[in-house]
């Protein structure tokens, strides 16, 4: 339900934004920057996609795993499709996921979300998933016990 909601908030926020564009400018005007802006990031995922192919070809050559090089890969992807979506906005968002520094970052982020999901579903796994009940350890030096009859059991 969230990214539901989230996706209506994008679709009408790039309508806003479309409106208010076409207000200053012109609606053709619009509808040329529109496809320039696609033609420009399709140009950019084709080259970033391939700089990232032939890094990812790289270090399976050396072989190293290629984690940074999928990431880049799937971000890269998700960039083509926000390009390929009519909008300003969109194309921003494309924009930030196709500069190698900030796609660093977004990737960095996911993986470590990731990571931690990946750690409490083995621990859930190992130990259950039980609920932690919070508590206070005592302790009390006392003299050992010593015990100087013993009862035999019947």
């Amino acid at each position: 339900m969230p990214l539901l909601a989230l996706l209506l908030l994008g679709f009408f926020a790039e309508i806003a934004v479309l409106i208010a564009v076409g207000n200053a400018i012109g609606g053709l005007w619009v509808i040329a920057l529109l496809l320039l802006s696609t033609l420009v990031g399709l140009s950019l995922v084709r080259r970033q996609g391939a700089q990232t192919m032939a890094a990812f070809r790289e270090s399976v050559f050396q072989r190293q795993e290629p984690h940074q090089e999928m990431a880049d890969g799937v971000l890269i992807a998700a960039a083509g499709a926000l390009i390929m979506v009519p909008g300003f906005l969109s194309d921003a968002a494309a924009l930030f996921l196709l500069f190698p520094p900030t796609r660093k970052l977004v990737s960095r982020r996911i993986a470590r979300k990731a990571e931690a999901a990946a750690l409490k579903f083995e621990h859930e796994r190992r130990f259950g998933a039980g609920q932690v009940v919070e508590g206070q350890i005592i302790d009390v030096d006392t003299d050992p016990v010593v015990i100087t009859e013993r009862r035999e059991l019947r």
